[in-house]
């Protein structure tokens, strides 16, 4: 595994928000977007990803609105439309015409509308535990999305995200609900997807006529035990997109980009690059 500098931590206005992100590498452009997990941020999602795409690529990885250190406007209405939009924006802002776009869960669905929306600003396509198509509800996700910020709840939740019980130690629950409760932040997350969570799940749906018209090569990553996003669902992504291949980790849950890091980078480096 790579162990260049860490990523440059920088902020830009993408459609009008001003946008944290991370940025390393040079080369192609490929844009990380992280989960929907609370307290989660794009350097807690990709933080073992960024530095190996970054000797072969220009890695940028933004907090999207309603996470990590983004701004949070007055007034914004989190969903799939505004969370695509920012991306678009922040491709606008940074002048890239077209990047490669991984997307994890949350991250997917946002990934599926931007390249569906804008097929020429996408270059390849990389989905992990993606949502995006229809599933019920998981009792993981239930979990996820309901999350009341304590210490017990957050180790609670990361014991479901985690296949691995080496990975969910004392001090990343701490560091995790540390994270979730900065300023402003549980208030956002726990607007974005109420009661019934079903609607949730729905709502990060982009239709399958439309998955089915992607022109791009597409990567679909699931972790086989994965408790928050089903594996049917990156299983029916391979069946609808027409240049989708399916990879899935055994002994994995939601965590493949951490629990199989080396393999996962790998994979993906060796996708984006051919």
């Amino acid at each position: 595994m790579s162990t260049e500098v860490p990523p440059e931590d920088n902020s830009i206005v993408a459609n009008g928000i001003r946008t944290n992100y991370l940025e390393a590498g040079s080369g192609p452009p490929v844009v990380l977007i992280h989960g929907s997990g609370p307290g989660v941020t794009a350097y807690a999602n990709w933080r073992l990803t960024i530095p190996a795409l970054a000797e072969r690529f220009r890695v940028l990885a933004p907090d999207m609105v309603g996470f990590g250190g983004t701004e949070r406007p007055p007034g914004v209405v989190y969903d799939l439309k505004t969370w695509a939009d920012q991306v678009v924006g922040f491709l606008d802002a940074h002048g890239i015409e077209r990047a490669s776009l991984v997307g994890n869960s949350f991250g997917g669905a946002i990934a599926l509308r931007v390249a569906t929306q804008h097929p020429e600003r996408v270059g390849r396509l990389a989905l992990m535990g993606s949502a995006g198509v229809s599933f019920p509800l998981t009792d993981g996700l239930d979990a996820a999305w309901g999350y009341q910020p304590s210490i017990e709840n957050m180790r609670r939740l990361l014991d479901i995200f985690a296949y691995s019980r080496e990975l969910v130690t004392d001090e990343l629950a701490e560091v995790r609900y540390r994270a979730s409760i900065e300023p402003g932040i549980q208030e956002a997350f726990s607007t974005m997807f109420p009661e019934p969570r079903q609607n949730g799940v729905d709502a990060l749906v982009t239709p399958e006529e439309d998955l089915a018209r992607l022109p791009h090569e597409t990567l679909v990553i699931h972790g086989r035990e994965d408790r928050v996003v089903p594996l049917s669902s990156s299983i029916r992504l391979m069946e609808v997109i027409p240049k989708a291949q399916l990879h899935v980790f055994g002994r994995s849950g939601h965590w493949t980009q951490i629990e199989w890091a080396e393999k996962f980078n790998q994979l993906l480096n060796d996708f984006l690059a051919n």
